[in-house]
């Protein structure tokens, strides 16, 4: 018995823990009820009468012994973890909130999702475009108002780069390196030179779409229109399509929805009329096909394109443009219900 003590007291002596499992693992082999200590305290009373006094003493001084050790790994641990884990002086002493969604990036990727449900895949392209992709491959004459300084960023040393105004210059990339079938939706920002007023920024936010194929007629567009009216502004809106004119698109529309705010009866919002325009559209141009390397005479197709401030003025009635860019917070918390 004394040489099983004299042994554990060598061990318990020795201990070292790597980690705070590790330290519990020891804790339960030499301390626990199963633990190697008390397995000898079990065995005292088979030890002869004349060698109870030594015996205990030393099983006293073992148990005290473990009890110490494990305690002081404890607290070498506790104290490291502490100086692990001292506060950063350099934060707020207020509490930091989570941010939410922007209100244009809850419609966007609403207009997203509604639109991959119906088969479109994402596409993406540069903000800073050349005047190909932006203008002559949709099909602008040279003399378009578009090109005009008046609603163009140009590069000064590079005439020809530009700003894009419009997200077609995606559908543009995406057509000259691909063969119909053509399903795409392309969100992004734009850039026009305009005075920045309540109704007008130098830069917002478009979503525009593209599907090329064989047989695709004005009935599918329209289709589309209906059901992503329906499913973004709710089930009982209705649509109507009025004669427009774009260089990309022919024939050209421009798609109005029943007012969502007075059902259509009549409102200051929509001036009376019980409808509000949200976007253009239209069958592609077969100019457009031809210029970006898809032959006219077999497939065809419809683009559609609206602004991103605009459908969300339309669901949260913003009525000042520049709420978008100004990054008030107080204005930004209130669509934390809408994420």
């Amino acid at each position: 018995m004394l040489e099983k003590i004299e042994q554990l007291i060598k061990e318990v002596n020795a201990l070292k823990a790597a980690s705070a499992e590790e330290l519990e693992s020891l804790r339960l082999k030499y301390l626990s009820k199963k633990g190697a200590i008390n397995d000898l305290m079990a065995d005292f009373r088979n030890v002869p009468a004349e060698q109870k006094r030594e015996v205990g003493q030393k099983l006293n001084e073992l148990k005290v012994m473990a009890q110490d050790k494990i305690n002081s790994l404890k607290e070498a641990f506790e104290a490291q973890k502490a100086v692990d884990e001292k506060p950063d002086l350099t934060r707020t002493a207020y509490p930091v909130e989570l941010g939410s969604r922007h209100p244009l990036n809850i419609v966007k990727n609403e207009i997203i999702e509604i639109f991959s449900r119906l088969g479109f895949v994402l596409a993406d392209g540069p903000e800073v475009e050349d005047d190909w992709h932006v203008f002559s491959a949709m099909n602008f004459a040279e003399d378009h108002p578009a090109r005009d300084m008046q609603d163009t960023f140009f590069v000064e040393a590079h005439p020809d780069i530009i700003l894009r105004t419009h997200t077609s210059s995606v559908q543009s990339r995406v057509m000259e390196v691909t063969q119909p079938p053509i399903r795409i939706i392309c969100p992004g920002r734009v850039y026009r030179n305009e005075a920045i007023s309540y109704r007008a920024h130098c830069f917002f936010h478009q979503v525009e779409a593209l599907y090329v194929d064989k047989n695709v007629s004005f009935t599918d567009l329209k289709q589309v229109l209906l059901s992503f009216a329906q499913q973004m502004f709710g089930p009982d809106t209705k649509i109507r399509l009025r004669p427009s004119y774009f260089p990309f698109t022919e024939p050209s529309a421009e798609m109005d929805i029943s007012c969502n705010i007075c059902g259509g009866k009549g409102c200051a919002f929509c001036k009376g009329t019980g409808w509000v325009e949200i976007l253009g559209c239209g069958m592609v141009h077969p100019n457009v096909l031809e210029l970006n390397g898809i032959n006219s005479k077999e497939y065809t197709g419809f683009a559609l394109g609206m602004g991103i401030e605009r459908i969300t003025n339309l669901k949260y009635q913003v009525k000042d443009l520049r709420m978008f860019s100004e990054n008030d917070v107080r204005f930004l918390k209130e669509f934390e219900a809408a994420n």
